[in-house]
């Protein structure tokens, strides 16, 4: 076992079947229950962590820890600012504890990206296209100028919409989504 990351071990099909069949759990929970249970993140999570360093050794946990942060940090965001799903953010969090760092930062990217393609899909379906649109564009320019100092953070959470028709895209199909992309991803590319 002579590497410490996640995304270099001799066993990428258990690491790549437990995301992608957890991916799947969470969109079918998600769309039928409308949230992603504590019940499937919480010993996901968990068993990540466990796995890393019987996959790669001990220094692995390290990047297994790392993945789970970068991997939950913009959806703990998101959850605190815009409106997004708890749930989200502990179901990246415990992919991240799979993927490491390497894998997944292609896994951030790929479930970014179909979440936004899937949730303009969504609000055109909705009919909510161009009251989503500007939303995106108050909340990103006010987003730039929190990060250049020029806007407080109550002022960007200030942006975020208070009207709530109670139907919020499930977000799980887009990690599903995203994870898979990221698997092809790192199919093609990366091996």
């Amino acid at each position: 076992m002579g590497t410490t990351a996640l995304g270099h071990h001799p066993m990428p099909l258990l690491q790549w079947g437990v995301v992608l069949g957890a991916s799947l759990g969470a969109a079918i929970l998600d769309a039928r229950e409308h949230r992603i249970p504590n019940a499937l993140t919480f010993p996901l999570f968990f068993a990540g962590l466990a796995a890393a360093p019987l996959l790669a050794g001990w220094p692995a946990l390290a990047d297994s820890l790392g993945g789970a942060l970068l991997l939950a940090l913009p959806y703990v965001l998101l959850f605190a600012f815009g409106g997004g799903g708890a749930g989200d953010a502990k179901m990246m969090a415990a992919l991240g504890a799979w993927l490491g760092l390497s894998l997944g930062a292609v896994a951030l990217v790929c479930v970014s990206a179909s979440g936004t393609v899937l949730g303009l899909c969504f609000a055109l379906w909705r009919r909510r296209a161009v009251e989503v649109g500007r939303n995106i564009g108050l909340f990103t320019r006010l987003g730039f100028a929190f990060l250049a100092g020029r806007a407080s953070a109550a002022s960007l959470a200030a942006t975020v919409p208070t009207q709530d028709d109670g139907v919020k895209m499930p977000y799980g199909a887009a990690i599903l989504a995203g994870s898979l992309l990221a698997y092809g991803v790192q199919q093609t590319w990366l091996s």
